[in-house]
């Protein structure tokens, strides 16, 4: 049976906002919910990026059964791997079984905070990075 999900982009709206249409996907009976997770929206005119962590255990408070993930977040370039896994596993506490974590390399210009101008990492953050982020959370 195909399963049906809802959208909720940080970007174009504002926290309180995104919480309410959790609870609306929740009451339409949508399967799951993924949730943005970027520093900086994708144009000047979205003009919101909430932090995600946050919206998440707002999500967790209000809903019951709705599945949410996060579609996706980038556990190298802004917030340590550590912080990541730290973070999904609390809102995996808060929703059993109702929490999945979705991963990926980020992209430059939305995720660079406290880096070079020019927003160009290294290999070694791009490359080797993501890797160690995966194993990190495999192992909380």
């Amino acid at each position: 049976m195909p399963e049906l999900g809802y959208s909720l982009s940080s970007e174009e709206f504002s926290a309180s906002d995104l919480v309410r249409f959790a609870r609306r996907a929740e009451e339409a009976r949508f399967s799951f919910a993924v949730i943005s997770d970027h520093f900086h929206p994708w144009t000047s005119k979205q003009g919101q990026s909430p932090f995600v962590w946050s919206v998440i255990g707002a999500i967790a408070a209000t809903t019951k059964k709705i599945r949410l993930g996060t579609g996706v977040t980038c556990p190298t370039i802004r917030i340590h791997p550590a912080i990541i896994a730290h973070a999904a596993a609390t809102a995996a506490a808060m929703m059993p079984g109702r929490f999945f974590l979705g991963v990926g390399a980020g992209e430059i210009y939305l995720h660079q905070v406290g880096r070079d101008q020019e927003g160009f990492f290294r290999f070694y953050e791009r490359e080797v990075l993501p890797e160690f982020a995966i194993r990190s959370r495999r192992a909380a």
